[in-house]
């Protein structure tokens, strides 16, 4: 059975494990698969290698018809979250194939991982860059505002990039060359090392080196 381009996996939480001399170590928690492949994408058919993976099952009565049709194939019900992963042209997998946290990783591997971060809304210049603000004397009138942003008479418009308010968070965050601390099959939990983006329970996508 090859080795798969990554696993699906929810973030637990964060807890921290001791080495052996001690020191504390920061973990991410997720519980990673089992994941079961859906459906199979070629270059003759599709323009590209991949597989799409299930993760997370869930009732068939809350899945529509079209979905039903398309896990037939595979002889599943329904998954919360359906994902691809890019694999090798020559790479052999199955309809219904089972992909388990062994298959993909072991201690010490590296790792990088996907997730979406969580979302802060609108924000100004303060909280979203780091801006330090005016003074906070009672006569100083500038406090929390971003300050001019103009360019003088040329070329008399705002540039592209600059650093202003507005939506802040709830963006795609790669973490690469993550260390995988601990892995427990038994519970499907791997353990990797540092904070990684998204608010519990998300999703997390892990890319195999």
């Amino acid at each position: 059975m090859p080795k798969t381009m990554g696993i699906l996996g929810k973030k637990i939480g964060m807890t921290r494990v001791y080495s052996e001399l001690g020191a504390a170590i920061p973990v991410t928690v997720i519980e990673a698969g089992p994941c079961k492949v859906l459906q199979v994408k070629t270059p003759e058919i599709d323009g590209y290698s991949a597989i799409q993976v299930g993760f997370s099952e869930q009732k068939a009565s809350r899945i529509n018809k079209p979905e039903e049709g398309h896990l037939k194939k595979s002889e599943s019900e329904g998954f919360y979250f359906i994902r691809e992963f890019r694999v090798a042209a020559d790479a052999v997998y199955e309809v219904g194939q089972i992909i388990s946290l062994d298959e993909v990783m072991k201690i010490g591997d590296k790792v990088d991982v996907q997730g979406t971060s969580k979302g802060r809304g609108f924000q100004g210049v303060i909280k979203r860059h780091g801006f330090a603000g005016g003074g906070a004397g009672h006569g100083s009138m500038f406090h929390r505002a971003p300050g001019s942003i103009g360019c003088s008479a040329y070329p008399g418009r705002v540039v592209k990039g600059k650093k202003m308010p507005g939506r802040m968070g709830n963006d795609t965050v790669l973490r690469k060359n993550v260390v995988v601390v601990d892995i427990r099959s038994e519970e499907n939990v791997v353990l990797l090392k540092g904070p990684l983006p998204g608010a519990k329970n998300g999703l997390l996508k892990i890319f195999t080196k």
